[in-house]
């Protein structure tokens, strides 16, 4: 049986509000490294990974993910965006990361400068095949 997404319905230029918030995350994440606050910086750039992911979504099928597994957007993007290999390898990038979100956000551990610069350049790598598509 296939598992349902849930998703939340969406105006398809909304996506746009999505794509800003990701750069804001990304930018701030960027600010937070470099004043090695670590952690902070990891979670916003996994958090800039998920609203990217959300534009993404949303430009192509005025949805986005609305479930607690944050899984599901990689299932969801797979659903609404042709398959490209490009694509494989950006959303591995894409769970890598989200691999680290719960961990970084809760597990009471101190992320380093190389564990958040693992972090950024996943999110580089998937950014930039998803903003290929903008």
């Amino acid at each position: 049986m296939v598992k349902k997404i849930p998703k939340k319905k969406y105006e398809i230029n909304t996506h746009k509000k999505f794509f800003e918030i990701s750069n804001s995350f990304y930018e701030a994440g960027k600010l937070a490294f470099d004043f090695e606050y670590y952690n902070a910086a990891g979670v916003l750039i996994i958090h800039s990974a998920i609203a990217l992911s959300d534009a993404l979504t949303i430009k192509y099928s005025s949805t986005k993910s609305a479930g607690e597994n944050h899984y599901e957007i990689i299932h969801l993007i797979k659903d609404v965006i042709p398959y490209s290999e490009d694509m494989s390898k950006a959303i591995n990038h894409l769970s890598r990361l989200i691999d680290y979100k719960t961990n970084i956000s809760y597990s009471g551990d101190f992320y380093s400068k190389s564990d958040v610069s693992k972090l950024i350049k996943y999110y580089e790598r998937f950014s930039i095949w998803a903003k290929k598509l903008f």
